[in-house]
């Protein structure tokens, strides 16, 4: 590939932080390498005259009339080494240093007379020249002395600068920190986003579309007497679309958009938070009627009092009560609405969730398979697609799947077909995508015995066994032996959307999850660790049953579970009485699963055998080849005679006119989504 100059490289910009590194640098360096042997030692005017007296001084200069530096005669250096006080002494330049605070007429005369002293013991001697001066600092003297601080004003300089950045956004520098960093979005903006943008969560459409008609229609409402809602919640799991939703709400009512996240009021500074919630409303009331939109306001919004043993800032706490006083309080926001989104409701302030405050909580839930495939539509048009693709199909293939994830889904698709040369993005390469994000990444070189490779065949065999035979269990798609992840195999299934579950639902359930331990047992008679999630999820759905579901006759029509999450960690619920007759329950259960299994594995041994030696040799089958050895499932047969039935009493009925058609009236641009992005 040609390498295309569209012009001359930009120059780097000198950055200064290396200018201070090579001065650091260089002051340790001359702290280290230089001469400290050559500093003189400290006297005083005492050990001085004792030198002169004894004719050891050759000359002293004073400089500034007080700070005195002694030079020694060579011949008594060697001899005053000797002395402890004088070891540490440099043999030349000054060798002693001293300080005197008196009158300097004062000091000569002192001179005077240690010079006679030493003119008695030897009349040859020399008197002490003495030489004053006065000090002249150079240039480089003076960056010595205000390094220290200039090192101190930059790093300050540094630091400020950062926290200007970061807290008070780019530019506004520190002394706006308390100001809110909201992005707003204008209604005239070409690129908003309206309901046509947002595929699927049409429940959530029709329930927000108040909101909507109020901002467009205000007078009509105010003509009647009725307030402006003061806010929504969109609460749902993550990536199912809230924050694009907010976004439509304000491009389908044509007003301003303003969008802050809750993580953006939690500031170092004490009070900051408080004064970005004051800025942010006063923003939007120069711009009403207008949204407010608070992504992930359980940062802030988390209940007042606890924890409040293991922490006494109370910072996000003034935030919050700044932001209820803002929403219903003394202050006045006519023309504000305040959307926020979380999927972490049950943790929020009830200050917060209280009528007049949040007035609308929308739940912004999974899409089923007509939404699924409506945003697979979305997704799907900027990819270049098989022709025989269906869109349906893959719908029903990603249960549970969020926006997020159906976007996940469609570019892993793209990343493999073009990883394996493919013209176009084809359906096979859609599946192995979804077995890509579900079970992980294959791991084909892991080494496996014979014996092990048998024994997970046989495990899956008896999962797929059992959810064959049961008609509460859920379709089996397929069943593998490829390692993915952690696990060695995998029995898929599309798991059904069901809302209710009746204790049949969950026995055979369980049955299900067990058809692998069993069936190694009874089969191959060992017990191995592959089991430890399937009993895992075993074991949590009879506590579930017993203790949540009020499904055990012992145990009875009570329910200990705490859907608040506000009960004590530390304390259970029950006694100990009842604690053990729950566990008596559970086990009892679980029996009762188990023989229901090893009676279906021991009736159905030839077949797990054969479907099993099939699996080792392909690896992967599908549906069609359990059918070929197991005949039809048991869900395919429940649901024939449900249809029988059916279409039975349709006829004995005789009523041959159409069932009514339920329509929901939305406005026109709700009626057929069309987006490019989803969350």
């Amino acid at each position: 590939m040609a390498n295309v100059n569209n012009g001359p490289a930009p120059r780097p910009r000198f950055n200064f932080m290396w200018f201070w590194a090579m001065v650091a640098i260089g002051i340790v360096l001359y702290a280290m390498f230089s001469d400290s042997d050559s500093q003189p030692i400290k006297g005083d005017w005492q050990m001085v005259e004792e030198l002169v007296e004894g004719g050891s001084v050759e000359r002293i200069e004073v400089l500034d009339n007080h700070k005195m530096s002694v030079y020694l005669n060579e011949e008594h250096v060697d001899s005053l080494l000797k002395d402890s006080r004088f070891k540490d002494m440099p043999r030349a330049g000054v060798q002693i240093q001293f300080t005197s605070h008196g009158d300097p007429s004062l000091f000569s005369e002192d001179l005077k007379a240690a010079e006679a002293v030493a003119k008695q013991n030897n009349p040859e001697q020399k008197d002490v020249k003495v030489v004053y001066g006065f000090s002249e600092k150079a240039w480089y003297d003076y960056i010595f002395d205000f390094l220290p601080w200039i090192l101190i004003i930059v790093v300050w300089f540094i630091i400020m600068r950062s926290m200007s950045r970061g807290a008070g956004g780019g530019g506004n520098g520190l002394m706006n920190v308390g100001k809110a960093r909201a992005q707003m979005s204008d209604k005239n903006n070409k690129d908003r986003v309206t309901f046509k943008d947002v595929a699927g969560l049409e429940e959530a459409k029709v329930e927000i579309m108040e909101i909507v008609d109020f901002l467009k229609h205000a007078d009509k409402y105010k003509a009647l007497g009725a307030k402006i809602p003061r806010g929504a919640l969109l609460a749902g799991p993550p990536g199912t679309g809230k924050t694009l939703l907010a976004k439509a709400v304000a491009g389908e009512a044509n007003v301003p958009f303003l969008s802050i996240s809750g993580s953006d009021f939690v500031e170092m500074f004490v009070g900051v938070g408080a004064s970005r919630v004051r800025d942010l409303f006063e923003q939007a009331k120069k711009v009403a009627p207008c949204i407010v939109f608070i992504d992930e306001i359980d940062a802030i919004g988390r209940a007042r009092g606890k924890n409040s043993g293991f922490s006494g800032n109370d910072e996000r706490e003034n935030t919050l009560n700044q932001l209820l006083t803002e929403m219903d309080g003394f202050q006045t926001n006519a023309g504000v609405i305040v959307l926020a989104a979380t999927n972490r409701v049950d943790i929020l302030d009830k200050a917060l969730m209280r009528a007049g405050r949040f007035d609308r909580q929308i739940e912004v839930g999974l899409p089923d398979v007509k939404e699924r495939q409506a945003i697979f539509d979305v997704h799907l048009k900027k990819l270049k697609l098989d022709e025989k693709l269906d869109r349906e199909f893959l719908a029903k293939q990603t249960p549970g799947f969020a926006g997020a994830d159906i976007a996940n889904v469609c570019n892993e698709a793209a990343l493999i077909a073009a990883r394996n040369d493919h013209k176009v993005v084809m359906q096979q390469d859609f599946l192995a995508a979804i077995d890509r994000i579900v079970g992980g990444l294959e791991r084909r070189n892991m080494p496996m015995s014979p014996e092990e490779r048998r024994s997970t065949a046989i495990h899956e065999v008896g999962h797929a066994t059992v959810m064959w035979r049961l008609k509460n269990c859920d379709p089996v798609l397929k069943v593998t032996i490829i390692p993915r992840g952690r696990s060695l195999g995998a029995t898929w299934y599309l798991p059904e959307e069901r809302a209710n579950h009746n204790v049949e639902h969950f026995r055979h359930k369980m049955a299900g999850l067990l058809g692998g331990r069993i069936a190694e047992q009874e089969l191959m008679g060992i017990t191995s660790t592959g089991a430890i999630s399937d009993l895992e999820r075993t074991s949590k759905t009879a506590y579930a049953m017993v203790a949540y579901y009020g499904m055990s006759p012992k145990v009875g029509n009570i329910s200990y579970y705490d859907s608040t999450g506000q009960r004590d960690m530390f304390t259970k619920p029950f006694s100990e009485e009842t604690a053990r007759l729950i566990d008596e329950e559970v086990r009892r259960i679980v029996d009762e699963v188990v023989e229901l299994t090893r009676k279906i594995i021991n009736d159905e041994r030839e077949n797990i055998e054969r479907i099993a030696d099939v699996l080792l040799e392909k690896e992967t089958i599908f549906s069609e080849d359990i059918e070929a050895v197991l005949g039809k499932s048991a869900q395919q047969i429940a649901k024939e005679e449900a249809e029988a039935k059916k279409a039975e009493a349709k006829e004995q009925e005789g009523d041959n006119a159409p069932e009514p058609e339920i329509k929901y009236v939305l406005e026109p641009d709700v009626k057929s989504p069309e987006t490019e992005d989803n969350e």
